[in-house]
């Protein structure tokens, strides 16, 4: 049989980590992120959750952070008590290509959560939590493959 051969991609599956910061998140802390991003990706988030405050069932959010591919955006936020504050999007350039490898650190600072990628200054977020050390877990999805979280 000659001609064109038609080439099924499978399905390509979304990543999720979600994993435990013994102690929570406290100043001098670092939390390192490699991975390559898809062929076509879309999107994917770090979060930074809390534990649940006695017997509620939603657990405050002390950093969302969202890459956006087709905005070209990366969005910050924090969810307190249910209710979501106001969007951080302010960028100095739009970091992420498809198919290339990053690594992302968050620094924990005393008044703030300092983005590094690659080794630049990217962004930061001011603490909206507090304390910080009710930042007990890392959740991370989307569409790059995780390599190393440390």
């Amino acid at each position: 049989m000659t001609g064109a051969q038609i080439m099924i991609f499978p399905h390509i599956q979304v990543e999720k980590y979600v994993g435990e910061i013994k102690g929570g998140l406290r100043p001098t802390m670092k939390i390192t992120i490699m991975g390559v991003i898809y062929p076509t990706p879309k999107s994917f988030s770090v979060a930074l959750l809390c534990d649940p405050k006695d017997d509620h069932t939603t657990r405050d959010i002390g950093l969302l952070l969202v890459v956006s591919f087709s905005e070209k955006s990366i969005v910050r936020n924090s969810q307190i008590g249910g209710k979501w504050g106001k969007e951080e999007k302010t960028i100095p350039y739009f970091p992420f290509t498809a198919e290339d490898s990053f690594k992302m650190e968050l620094l924990c600072e005393h008044q703030q959560i300092r983005i590094l990628l690659d080794g630049r200054q990217l962004l930061s977020f001011s603490h909206r939590v507090q304390p910080v050390q009710r930042m007990t877990v890392l959740q991370i999805s989307g569409d790059f493959k995780l390599t190393k979280v440390a």
